[in-house]
């Protein structure tokens, strides 16, 4: 039989297996290497990739893995699922930032237009794949996939495989974290909001003053004009949003690894 080099024994096949099986929980979900434009090829060999670098400095002892397939593989499910949650986090600033352009979109009147988003191979508004692009390049900028590649090693030191458990107190934090889509979707949004709708408000007083002039065309082309000027303008407060919202991540990770861990 050829040896199972560089693993002494199957056991510690199947440890890496699970150890795979957690790291690819987390690229799967995670902004820009989850996107579905990103190659499956590509996909599978950076996560083979960081567990090979991970897996000789983890210090946990080996557990007892069961001997049946069935067990093993919602063994490696837990595993998935605990990538996934923590993954799921930044999905929600993303997210935030895809409502954000919706709004816009539907203050300028680009919501007949849509196009590709290159993140996720679907069509989307205009307004909200630029700012997709932008949190994407802020995500990279301030390194916070480096936040999740530490996060999975920090996870094997609290929460063992096969030691995910989905409780009353996860389910409130997940509840609590999505509602900060809608919440840092109308910060983000919000310079863009006003200025359109004080643009409505004047356009609706010169209607009612001049009869005569044709406010639908003249609105159409002032309402994205003023929104671009606008959205330039403003940047660089959407970038402090986005900034402030990335820097809660790891306080959120650590609130992700006790509720985890209590569950478990």
């Amino acid at each position: 039989m050829f040896p199972l080099l560089p693993f002494p024994s199957p056991r510690e096949v199947i440890f890496f297996m699970l150890v795979l099986s957690r790291v690819a929980g987390i690229f799967a979900a995670l902004p820009v290497f989850g996107g579905r434009r990103m190659p499956l090829r590509v996909k599978a060999i950076t996560v083979i990739m960081i567990t090979l670098v991970c897996f000789p400095t983890l210090s946990v002892a080996i557990p007892q893995v069961p001997t049946d397939a069935f067990s093993l593989a919602m063994l490696a499910l837990t595993e998935v699922m605990v990538g996934l949650t923590l993954a799921y986090i930044t999905q929600i600033v993303f997210a935030a930032v895809e409502f954000s352009g919706q709004i816009i979109s539907m203050q300028m009147g680009l919501t007949i237009s849509s196009i590709i988003d290159p993140s996720q191979g679907t069509q989307s508004q205009t307004m909200s794949v630029l700012q997709t692009l932008f949190a994407t390049l802020m995500f990279l900028t301030l390194n916070i996939h480096h936040v999740f590649i530490r996060a999975i090693m920090d996870s094997f030191k609290v929460i063992p495989l096969g030691g995910w458990h989905l409780n009353g107190e996860l389910m409130n934090f997940f509840v609590t974290r999505t509602a900060d889509i809608f919440i840092i979707g109308i910060r983000l949004a919000a310079p863009v909001m006003v200025a359109l709708l004080l643009t409505t408000v004047a356009l609706g007083i010169m209607a009612r003053a001049f009869p005569q002039m044709n406010i639908f065309m003249i609105s159409m082309p002032l309402n994205v004009g003023l929104g671009l000027v606008i959205m330039g303008m403003t940047l660089t407060i959407f970038f402090h949003v986005l900034q402030v919202s990335f820097g809660h991540l790891t306080a959120q990770i650590d609130a992700l690894f006790r509720l985890m861990a209590k569950g478990g």
